[in-house]
Order: structure tokens, then sequence, then C-alpha cells
């Protein structure tokens, strides 16, 4: 798990769709308190303390302001990342199974129509995808302890279906781009 707790160290709650402003507010705050050129005259010692705060800071705001990677963050907070462990349900790999075919097909027979089948299709999943898990990521701060682990479940299942998907739009960009 990361050492480092974003949300503690920008005072909130641990949450999917975290206050916007106050991220951005405690960002250009600690900015200021942590910039290298008003601690010039101080010992090396800390100097190099206020390096470090200010490094934290900033990557502490383009984890929490990044919708993607504030999900990735606090699934891997959880230890609910692990490389190798990325199961997902058979029905859903089946789907993508049949997408990658058919980007397959598209390698040797460049078919705009189908092209634009399959972007519809990706865009469908991806919707319903996003709608089914709105509710979760809303009420996720609000949930008791004991009931986050499910949600952090089905956020998880989700992150790693839109990985799949993103990567499959990804190949279809470059077939789009082709017609």
């Amino acid at each position: 798990m990361p050492a480092t707790d974003y949300f503690a160290f920008y005072e909130l709650p641990e949450s999917f769709q975290p206050d916007e402003k106050a991220i951005k507010s405690k960002y250009y705050a600690l900015s200021r308190q942590y910039h290298p050129d008003f601690h010039a005259t101080a010992s090396p010692e800390h100097q190099q303390e206020i390096l470090t705060l200010a490094t934290l800071n900033t990557n502490a705001y383009r984890t929490l302001s990044d919708a993607d990677r504030r999900m990735a963050y606090i699934l891997q907070q959880h230890g609910l990342l692990e490389e190798g462990k990325q199961d997902l349900p058979a029905d859903f790999l089946m789907e993508v199974m049949e997408l990658n075919e058919q980007l397959m097909e598209l390698e040797f027979d460049s078919d705009p129509a189908l092209v634009g089948q399959l972007q519809t299709d990706v865009n469908h999943l991806t919707h319903t995808l996003k709608t089914g898990i709105e509710p979760v990521l809303a009420g996720y701060a609000m949930l008791p302890a004991d009931a986050r682990p499910q949600a952090l479940s089905q956020v998880r299942t989700y992150y790693l279906k839109k990985r799949y998907l993103l990567r499959i739009q990804e190949s279809l960009a470059k077939f789009a781009t082709r017609s």
C-alpha cells in the first residue's frame, strides 16, 4: 500500500467524488506554504523537508484532481489493484474477446461500417458501466466502514472493465483514422 494518504494530507475524507474546489484550494494554499523560495535561508535539512512536502503536494493534487487516477489510488490504498489479480466476470471477458476478434478482422479488411458499429458497441458498454457505478461512487464517502469493502469491490470491477474498454477504444481510434 502507498505510504502517503493524500486525502489525509489535504484534510479531506476519502471519496471517489471529492469537493474539487477544496482540492484546488488546498493545493494552492500548500503550494504557497511549501514554496522553496520562501525557505531559501533555512537549513539544508529544512529546505529538503520543504522540497519533499512540495513534491507531495504536487503528487497529491495530480492524483486527487483526476477521476481515473483518484480511483486507482483509492483502490491501491486498499490493496485492490495487485498485479496478476485482475479477475473479471466471464461474461464480460467473452464480450471483450468478441470485440477483440472483430478488431483483428479489421487488421485484414478495413471496413468503416464495422469500425462505426464497434465504436457504438463499445460506447454503449462504457455508458452502461458508468451509469451502473455512479451511485456507488457518489455514496461511497457516506458508507459505514463495514459497507465499504463491497463498494470497493464494485469499483475495482468497474475500473478493470473500463481499462479493457479504453484499450479497445484506442485501437478503434487507429482504425477510424485509416478509414
